[in-house]
């Protein structure tokens, strides 16, 4: 599932699309040392964490996609590392695992 289809299925505010990668599975999580060490490589990375540091984390891990949860809005310096790596960057209002469950949906169905 690319990118963008998970946009549309979360009904997220695209806050930056810079490649429309293939996403593999979901991960959940707030602490970014658990983060750096556990996130898979072509995942959407479901969190509520909103500073730059996410940014640092996502590259590290090759995830396809931050996807900031609860209608939390990520700070100015999120937005701009994500712009200049690359990085594919969402809101949500959705809970985390509500996030995760539409998305396993979503993969199963393909």
């Amino acid at each position: 599932m690319k990118v963008s289809r998970l946009a549309e299925i979360l009904n997220a505010e695209i806050i930056n699309l810079s490649e429309d990668r293939e996403i593999e599975t979901g991960y959940c999580g707030d602490f970014l040392s658990f983060a750096m060490s556990r996130l898979p490589s072509n995942s959407a990375w479901f969190t509520v964490m909103s500073n730059a540091n996410v940014a640092a984390v996502a590259v590290l891990t090759e995830a396809a996609a931050i996807v900031v949860c609860e209608n939390v809005r990520p700070d100015e310096n999120l937005s701009a590392r994500c712009k200049t790596e690359g990085l594919n960057l969402l809101i949500v209002a959705y809970p985390a695992y509500e996030c995760a469950v539409k998305l396993s949906q979503a993969l199963k169905n393909e």
